[in-house]
């Protein structure tokens, strides 16, 4: 028999942003690259609720959230993705891990940590 409660996507989506939220409103704000990636890959699935148009836009998301999770394996912290890149000189370079997580759409800067409220507050987290 299964838990009824690990069976609702919205639900696991809804906390791992509520722990990255906690996270950046803390007062170190260190969000970890692998918890981060981890977050990520739960929304992937509901791709697949939008229909075939988003088919490419899901295989283009899941490629940018692998990257960051293979990137996790040597790079701890998001600042510190971000900070190699800039020192390399890559983060305008096609498959960078930081354009991948800029071109994901997935950090802007003031706009993560309203990311993570929203998707904490919205009214369907308990679907």
């Amino acid at each position: 028999m299964t838990d009824f409660e690990t069976e609702k996507p919205l639900r696991k989506i809804s906390e791992a942003f509520k722990e990255l939220a906690a996270t950046v409103n803390s007062q170190s704000a260190i969000v970890e690259v692998a918890s981060f990636s981890r977050a990520c890959s739960l929304v992937s699935p509901l791709f697949g609720c939008l229909g075939i148009a988003f088919k490419f836009a899901e295989m283009d998301y899941v490629a940018k959230v692998r990257d960051l999770a293979d990137a996790s394996k040597l790079i701890v912290t998001l600042d510190a993705l971000l900070d190699r890149d800039m020192e390399q000189n890559t983060v305008r370079k096609a498959g960078s891990h930081s354009r991948n997580l800029l071109r994901g759409k997935f950090f802007e800067g003031p706009s993560f940590q309203g990311l993570c409220t929203s998707i904490c507050s919205s009214p369907w987290v308990g679907y």
